[in-house]
């Protein structure tokens, strides 16, 4: 049987026409009856193809829509978009339409006393929530949020807004200076490291309403001679990770009787009694210990290390010297060397397209496929930050978003599938810009000064959280931002 039809006019003379045939993977938004083939105007966007849908599904209330054709958002008229990728007008177009993204909108702010360096977050669908299962899961409302700052505390917030719990002072086995790192181990285990060099393992304790918590020292870790800049996490193995200025990849266990001794000459005092313990009080000490193992083989500071997400025997590090690696952990081997063109100084995943996101210097973040059967380093590079690229975070309901932070004191939410065709490759365009609350109604600062963001997370259930420069972790909402996993 024969194909109908139909006809989408427009106003201008004797416009190019296209056939186009719609489809999505959404049952709920699913067209009625197969309209098949429909011939429409080569001078159509984005808005007059939502129009379009609208009517064939005859919406009550208009549904904005985005639209795919061979994995890409379009961006440009059709006719634009036949001209750039060498289409002919005479092909059927299949074009794939998805829910119009939600932006971003700020929910809410908790001021520190100094730079939030780190944030983190334990919810029913954060890493730690979903490790501790039902036994720790944090239900809607009673998430909490972990902030560690230049002033060298952690702290623990509700989602009012209030301080539960502080990590105490130095002089009480806290850290000796500013935090570079922290996240969550487990509802009751977190860890934390920075300037001091350590990486430190706490205890958080919370009476059942709610109104009293602690944290508490139960390891110190020594063995890197530089600052930590960043850290992983893989309850299930007991294993931590942290990148290095001393240029050196760290494997760390997260339970004592499995850490190796700690090395004598790094630590803080070389009294007889400091080599197993340093003592903070008159009745409190900490037990200290080693690395499993320091990795070799960046020639300059280590920014960023993740376990690999499918395998927490593999890791991947970002560096200054320019180079991502890939480690084999269990033989303390780096496997893997890919060099690019600029700093390398944040990473993340986007493991169902066999990707690594990879923040520069240079302003921009480079999509980089870590599989030794890849034949170019960068599989793609998404432009529009003003500073350095120094954190990053993938969107936990989508294959295809990432949300980074940049010195610009921005966070840009992106959809990999925005992207187009230039001279040097493909090159993504951000859906979202995010700027600091604490700036609204005052001029934009040049490069990000006084508003810098040093770090972002992405949660389900909480939204995108970042912190800076300004002395806050800033909320803005995630939901719905990059089309489902399916799209």
């Amino acid at each position: 049987m024969a194909t109908e039809t139909l006809t989408a006019t427009s106003t201008s003379d004797s416009p190019s026409q296209v056939r186009v045939l719609l489809s999505t993977r959404h049952p709920d938004i699913s067209l009625p009856e197969n309209p098949g083939p429909i011939l429409v105007n080569t001078n159509l966007r984005r808005y007059a193809l939502s129009t379009l849908v609208n009517t064939l599904l005859q919406s009550e209330k208009p549904i904005p829509f985005e639209f795919l054709i061979n994995g890409t958002f379009l961006r440009t008229s059709l006719d634009e978009y036949l001209t750039a990728n060498g289409i002919s007008a005479e092909s059927t177009l299949g074009v794939e339409y998805v829910r119009a993204i939600i932006p971003p909108l700020y929910l809410a702010s908790f001021e520190h006393d100094d730079w939030v360096s780190a944030v983190d977050f334990l919810s029913e669908t954060s890493p730690a929530g979903k490790w501790a299962g039902s036994a720790g899961a944090r239900k809607s409302g009673q998430e909490r949020m972990l902030s560690g700052s230049y002033d060298g505390f952690l702290r623990i917030w509700s989602m009012s807004s209030e301080v539960l719990a502080t990590s105490p002072s130095a002089s009480n086995g806290g850290h000796t200076s500013s935090i570079k790192a922290a996240r969550y181990i487990s509802p009751s285990h977190l860890a934390s490291a920075g300037l001091d060099r350590t990486i430190r393992l706490w205890k958080y304790s919370e009476d059942p309403e709610g109104f009293t918590a602690s944290i508490s020292p139960q390891v110190e870790l020594y063995g890197h001679k530089a600052s930590i800049e960043s850290l992983a996490v893989h309850q299930p193995s007991s294993r931590i990770l942290s990148a290095s200025a001393d240029h050196t990849l760290g494997l760390w266990s997260t339970k004592k009787s499995d850490a190796p001794a700690a090395p004598t000459s790094l630590l803080p005092s070389s009294t007889s009694q400091s080599f197993k313990r340093r003592k903070m009080g008159p009745s409190t000490s900490t037990p200290q210990r080693g690395p499993l193992s320091l990795l070799k083989s960046h020639t300059a500071p280590v920014s960023h290390a993740i376990f690999a997400p499918n395998d927490h025997t593999v890791a991947y590090t970002t560096s200054w010297d320019h180079a991502l690696k890939t480690w084999d952990l269990p033989t303390s081997t780096c496997v893997d060397t890919r060099s690019t063109s600029h700093s390398l100084l944040s990473l993340s995943a986007l493991p169902a397209l066999s990707l690594l996101a990879a923040g520069t210097s240079a302003r921009h973040i480079t999509l980089i496929d870590p599989r030794a059967s890849a034949t170019t380093v960068s599989a793609m590079t998404l432009r529009g930050h003003t500073n350095a690229v120094v954190s990053l975070a993938a969107d936990p309901e989508s294959n295809y978003g990432l949300v980074s932070g940049s010195h610009d004191g921005t966070c840009r939410v992106w959809d990999v599938r925005s992207s187009r065709s230039e001279k040097e490759g493909r090159v993504g365009e951000s859906l979202y810009v995010i700027e600091r609350e604490s700036l609204k109604g005052e001029r934009k600062k040049v490069g990000g000064e006084g508003v810098k963001v040093f770090d972002v997370v992405w949660d389900t259930s909480v939204g995108i959280v970042s912190g800076g420069e300004d002395k806050r972790v800033q909320v803005n909402r995630g939901k719905g931002m990059v089309a489902e996993k399916g799209a």
